[in-house]
């Protein structure tokens, strides 16, 4: 699965198509399979079929700063032998008849494919790892998304002033690749409830770090539940007013400990312990106060406790992943372009399947460099395939394998230095705030 089966295959073709690049990377019926497991069906010949759509979907997501119209232009994703150019609103229709439920049901299945192969690659003491957590993507400001979507409530001063959509992943930490998401309303919904939905998803023999704003019995007591499979263990920070008993003393800084289940979680789900055993590790870096972690890895000896304390912080690779989305990808825009829920829904599935073939190209990249997935730069991978599209929109066909040939050869130059994780870098800003008033929804407009 890459792009070395591509090589003879496109050198055969009599126009140039730019999207081959990732199209090798799906297997050939999977669009098909998506189309007819959600019922959606090309009727009639058209400029822009369903199976066709998927594509402009994929485009829509690489190049952010461009039309529409320009994206399927430039990818040459028209019917062979329509002639003319394509309207704006048949574009718009296509993607209406397309809807959302193909292009995640492709993320989807694309996803458990390559996540949990690449996690399988990129174990740590037979386990692989893998982390979950939420974050917010602004949707335009439509009375629909509005609707829909909802945002930040409260008083005026602290509604927010675009609708949000709720995005909560499971990725894979070791090489950013998104193994399933969630995708909804921002409003009346928390990330715990679909990280627990995600948590059901995590195959045997892993270990998931999760922030400490995940850490209940319901969370984590469900990532171990073993009906979902066996030797599946947690590993998070305490919070400020955790409290436990010490059962036992593993080690300096290292305790078996017995925590009390909350009342109220115990109302909510009757299966809930009284207590729970875990591990409490201490441990202070040079520069920040002390620290404790807190996992289901029980024995001291096959998961030593200055692994575990130096691997808790591989869940920042959660972090780095969603600014590779939502600066790099997204372009750090206000807001993505659809206006309307299906519109939206449809999109951010295809940014995250976008996503995913990026990183699984660096991933092959990593292999062949033999470094680590995540010692590939994000950003010149991407500038990089976007260079190479537009290169092959107007390139002919016998230059085209040679072009391909040497995009992993050049994404290699990018290799970035191994990670510092004694650097400290406080968070500051360069510039506070604007000194304009802030435009917010008004209570007669939410009407």
């Amino acid at each position: 699965m890459g792009l070395e089966r591509v090589l003879a295959a496109t050198a055969a073709y009599g126009n140039p198509e730019p999207i081959e690049t990732f199209r090798r990377h799906l297997e050939p019926n999977w669009i098909e399979q998506a189309l007819a497991a959600t019922g959606t069906a090309t009727l009639r010949k058209r400029r822009l079929p369903v199976e066709t759509v998927v594509w402009v979907v994929l485009g829509i997501a690489l190049f952010r700063d461009r039309s529409i119209e320009d994206v399927v232009s430039k990818l040459d994703l028209a019917l062979p032998g329509g002639g003319g150019t394509i309207a704006r609103s048949s574009i718009s229709q296509a993607r209406a008849r397309l809807g959302s439920e193909p292009m995640k049901w492709l993320f989807e299945n694309t996803a458990n494919a390559w996540a949990h192969a690449s996690a399988d690659a990129n174990r740590w003491r037979g386990l692989a790892l893998y982390g979950i957590d939420g974050s917010s993507v602004r949707v335009p400001d439509t009375e629909e998304n509005r609707g829909h979507f909802g945002g930040q409530s409260g008083r005026a001063e602290t509604m927010s002033s675009y609708p949000m959509a709720r995005l909560v992943t499971l990725m894979v930490l070791r090489s950013h690749l998104l193994a399933s998401a969630h995708l909804g309303p921002y409003a009346g919904t928390h990330e715990l409830e679909p990280a627990k939905e995600l948590s059901a998803l995590i195959p045997a023999n892993s270990l998931t770090v999760v922030d400490r704003g995940f850490l209940g019995a319901s969370m984590l007591l469900g990532i171990c539940d073993e009906t979902h499979g066996k030797n599946r263990h947690w590993l998070t920070r305490a919070k400020s007013n955790s409290k436990w008993s010490v059962a036992k003393r593993l080690g300096k800084g290292d305790d078996l400990v017995e925590m009390t289940v909350t009342k109220k979680a115990r109302a909510k789900d009757s299966s809930l312990p009284k207590t729970w055993l875990m591990r409490a590790i201490r441990y202070r870096r040079k520069g920040f106060r002390p620290q404790t972690l807190l996992t289901s890895l029980l024995d001291p000896k096959t998961y030593p406790s200055e692994e575990i304390i130096a691997l808790y912080h591989e869940r920042w690779e959660l972090e780095l992943g969603y600014d590779e989305i939502k600066t790099e990808l997204l372009d750090r825009e206000e807001a993505i372009r659809s206006k309307t829920q299906k519109g939206v829904e449809q999109e951010l599935w295809g940014v995250l399947l976008v996503y995913n073939l990026i990183r699984l190209e660096m991933a092959a990249v990593a292999k062949e460099a033999n470094v680590e997935p995540v010692r590939i730069s994000f950003v010149e991978s991407l500038r990089l395939i976007r260079d190479e599209w537009m290169w092959l929109a107007v390139t002919s066909p016998g230059a085209i394998p040679k072009r391909l040939a040497a995009l992993r050869t050049n994404i290699k130059r990018y290799i970035l230095p191994p990670r510092r994780p004694k650097r400290s870098y406080p968070r500051v800003v360069k510039i506070k705030m604007s000194g304009y008033n802030r435009k917010r929804p008004t209570a007669e407009s939410l009407k």
